[in-house]
């Protein structure tokens, strides 16, 4: 067995325990395993099986556990009740749904491309369910520490337009169309800021590995990276179509989007899909910009990464309940004119900061922690102008009538009544 694979201790407890007397396995005091000698082989397969399983079972039920929170705290923004009958507090609400789900008619219409229909709900959420693999949930709790985590997280996130794009183009439905039109405008304009706001944090820690760029962050990333942060997070919420860049699905004009045409399981797959999306968003954000599993003892470092996640789902979900609907050109504006530039101003600041303090400290980091400060310092202090310029670049206009045209007063039922009362 590779020595790369009993690095990882999640990995290297499960295969550990089904072969403990091989060579790899002896040398991290290990003694015996529950399969007899030469079962190595099989002893990998149900690693990775187990493992594999661990993480996607875990997805699963993350995703029940979202749904039924979201309807909850959405209730309590709006004054109501929310779900409470299946269950203690409404809990077993979302497992009903997704069990009354199962049992809906397939319907496939008659015009649909069968193949791509069939195929689209595999698309959005395989990729989604890969992103899981990369994220550090704990320390040494990860099922892939690959040396290219970013990389790969900007890579597979990109699919989930394409899928959305698939399912409306094969159901022959002009309005799930446009629902994929808008998808694709989404995911072209929104994945270059987001890629570049990225930049910014790899300048700092000089490794794309997600455990690394948790390790350098002696400081939280939100701290030192502001304008990073605000971009990426805004992008991320447009590539999850979340509150206020659900254009995907409008009920005013698009109804369900994409979704229109899809029953049953296939709807069911779509609908996790996009929640596990969220799910995989905000553990995303917690590891790049919150420092990840790190804490302080004695609070283990699931714990401290679990409720990160939590607490970025819950402002996810408080926008929701927030902000309304943008229009399609005022989120094409947002990401060209706004998020853009501000990637820009992040990266030239970052560049100028990390060549003044290039060199490596004792411990192998690029940034000792007082430096760290200092960048935060100086990169808040950018922000705020930042942000206040491109606001005012991007606030709309005030209405003007025009010149030589007097507007012509439009007298509302209410006040005809109340004229014809008076008199």
């Amino acid at each position: 067995m590779s020595d790369q694979f009993l690095e990882n201790s999640l990995f290297r407890n499960v295969y550990c325990y089904l072969a403990g007397d091989s060579d790899g396995c002896v040398s991290h005091g290990y003694e015996t395993g529950f399969l007899p000698g030469g079962w190595e082989w099989v002893a990998f397969a149900l690693t990775a099986f187990i493992v594999a399983n661990l993480f996607i079972q875990g997805a699963l039920g993350a995703v029940l556990a979202l749904i039924w929170g979201e309807r909850r705290i959405l209730a309590r923004f709006q004054n109501r009740v929310g779900p409470n009958r299946w269950g203690p507090f409404g809990s077993l609400t979302s497992l009903a749904d997704a069990l009354k789900t199962m049992f809906k008619e397939d319907i496939v219409p008659d015009q649909a491309d069968r193949f791509l229909f069939n195929l689209a709900p595999v698309v959005m959420v395989v990729p989604v369910l890969m992103v899981f693999a990369v994220i550090p949930i704990g320390i040494g709790t990860v099922v892939a520490d690959i040396n290219i985590g970013l990389l790969f997280v900007i890579a597979i996130t990109s699919a989930s337009g394409l899928a959305i794009a698939m399912a409306a183009w094969s159901s022959a439905n002009r309005i799930a169309i446009f629902s994929g039109l808008r998808a694709v405008a989404l995911l072209v304009s929104y994945e270059i800021p987001m890629a570049l706001s990225l930049l910014g944090v790899l300048m700092i820690t000089g490794t794309l590995s997600m455990t690394g760029t948790v390790e350098a962050q002696d400081v939280p990333f939100i701290i030192v990276q502001p304008l990073g942060f605000l971009v990426f997070f805004l992008a991320a919420l447009a590539e999850m179509s979340r509150t206020p860049f659900d254009l995907t699905e409008a009920e005013s004009e698009l109804a369900a989007g994409h979704l229109n045409d899809y029953s049953s399981m296939k709807f069911g797959v779509l609908f996790l899909a996009e929640w596990a999306a969220t799910i995989a968003g905000a553990a995303i954000i917690a590891t790049v910009f919150l420092s990840g599993w790190r804490g302080f003892s004695p609070i283990p470092s699931h714990l401290w990464f679990a409720g990160k996640v939590v607490a970025v789902l819950f402002t996810i979900i408080w926008i929701r309940a927030t902000w309304p609907r943008l229009r399609i050109d005022q989120v094409l504006v947002l990401a060209w004119k706004g998020l853009f530039e501000l990637t820009m101003i992040n990266l030239i600041v970052t560049a100028v900061l990390t060549a003044a303090m290039s060199d490596r400290e004792a411990d192998g980091s690029l940034f000792s922690t007082s430096e760290l400060w200092i960048m935060a310092a100086v990169n808040w202090a950018v922000f705020f102008p930042s942000v206040y310029l491109i606001g005012k670049l991007l606030a709309s206009k005030p209405y003007e009538e025009p010149s030589g045209q007097v507007a012509s007063p439009y007298a509302v039922a209410t006040e005809e009544i109340l004229e014809g009362a008076s008199d």
